[in-house]
């Protein structure tokens, strides 16, 4: 790694090694240089999944007005006191109150208004009556049990009252969520929406499939998975795949892009090697190379590139994986204004014992399973550490982490565990 390391027994302090910076340090300078995302104004409709960047007050009242919550007929809960099977109450039915009529007449003494649910109560109305508590007449009605003042009435604002917040920024908008800011007024809301996204792989040795490979050549897979995880998220993404490990080649592909995204991401060319195009291309141009402290995925950087973000990755693509788990995941949800950013964490038990380089984070690819009963669940490795194995993580459903103390995790320890 480079540097002097300092030791304590078998533990590396990795922020006293020359030009290494820690998982947790390196994941909070992609944040901030992502930031927030600016508040725009989007339809209703089209706003799943998205956070709200501005509180949601209700100009209206839920429910807009009492109304009934059964079909049946509104009544005063005094006219039918003491009503039974044995002993019913006979009324004058006056009028049909359908759900949207807006005329509602007053209920007179003596009479009932047959009414729909949904549909609003009639002044003087204090009760509803369900149908199958009556006869059903339409002329007149006999009425077989008595109900109590307010029953079967939804009170104007017992929901929501007209003035309050009905949702408060940072909320993600879910089906409920969109729902209520219609119900109370909302055609459009103020959110943040998710990035246009530059997805850029580099490697003259790559090749789309499904042209021929030659001795020494790769298919080209990083910007597909890329693409994948960043639209998972909601990112708009467009892709350059295949770019020749040449800066004037580089630019070409990249710079006349550069005004139309709001990030940069590029995998592979960021190494200690000759012909790291992206390097050499970005260093001395706002963008910043480090070493990070984890296995896979050391080789990393960030800044900006003519005023757009561009966050730099690795090239095998295990470590193009990890690490957008590690950095990009999170950093794109804070910047959408997610307060929960991370993967769902556990602890488990290790079927086998599992080694991990000094003063490094590992992630390794596992599969967890927990039995009805079983506190912690179990873990196992899916293939080795190695960044190349891409079939490995096929098979995965987590990523097991070994922190930077850890050199040897004893099989039956328990560990954290990263659950997709």
């Amino acid at each position: 790694m480079g540097g002097d390391a300092v030791f304590t027994g078998t533990v590396m302090d990795v922020r006293r090694v020359a030009g290494v910076i820690s998982v947790d340090d390196y994941r909070a300078q992609v944040t901030e240089l992502l930031g927030r995302r600016p508040a725009v104004s989007v339809p209703v409709q089209d706003c799943a999944g998205l956070v709200l960047a501005e509180d949601v007050t209700a100009s209206v009242s839920l429910p807009p007005f009492d109304n009934s919550a059964m079909d049946g007929y509104a009544v005063r809960s005094d006219e039918v006191a003491g009503a039974s099977e044995d002993a019913p109450v006979q009324l004058r039915v006056g009028e049909d109150i359908p759900a949207g009529r807006v005329d509602v007449p007053p209920l007179p003494p003596g009479t009932a208004h047959r009414i729909m649910t949904g549909a609003p109560m009639p002044d003087g109305a204090d009760a509803v009556v369900m149908v199958e508590r009556t006869d059903g007449g339409r002329d007149t009605v006999r009425v077989y049990a008595e109900s109590a003042s307010g029953t079967h009435v939804r009170r104007a604002g017992e929901d929501v009252a007209r003035g309050t917040v009905a949702l408060t920024a940072g909320t993600v908008c879910g089906p409920a969520q969109l729902g209520l800011a219609s119900a109370v007024g909302r055609d459009t809301l103020a959110v943040h929406t998710p990035p246009r996204v530059l997805v850029v792989s580099t490697g003259t040795e790559l090749v789309l499939p499904p042209e021929p490979l030659e001795h020494g050549q790769i298919y080209e897979s990083n910007s597909i998975m890329l693409a994948a995880a960043l639209r998972s998220l909601g990112c708009t993404v467009t892709t350059v795949r295949s770019v020749a490990d040449d800066v004037d080649s580089f630019r070409a592909a990249i710079e006349p892009a550069l005004p139309d995204v709001d990030l940069v991401v590029t995998s592979g060319g960021v190494s200690a090697g000759a012909y790291e195009v992206v390097k050499d291309t970005l260093t001395g141009a706002g963008v910043t190379f480090t070493k990070v402290a984890m296995q896979p995925g050391g080789p990393q950087g960030h800044g900006t590139w003519d005023g757009v973000p561009v966050v730099t990755l690795p090239g095998n693509p295990v470590s193009v994986l990890v690490s957008f788990e590690a950095f990009l995941r999170p950093a794109i949800l804070s910047s959408l204004g997610h307060d929960d950013v991370d993967r769902t964490r556990v602890r488990a038990r290790l079927l086998e014992t599992l080694s991990s380089p000094s003063g490094k984070r590992q992630f390794r690819r596992g599969f967890y399973s927990r039995t009805d009963g079983d506190v912690t669940g179990v873990v196992g490795p899916r293939g080795g550490p190695g960044s190349h194995l891409l079939a490995a993580f096929t098979q995965a459903n987590c990523l097991i982490v070994l922190g930077e103390d850890v050199t040897e995790a004893a099989q039956g320890s328990e560990v954290d565990v990263l659950l997709f």
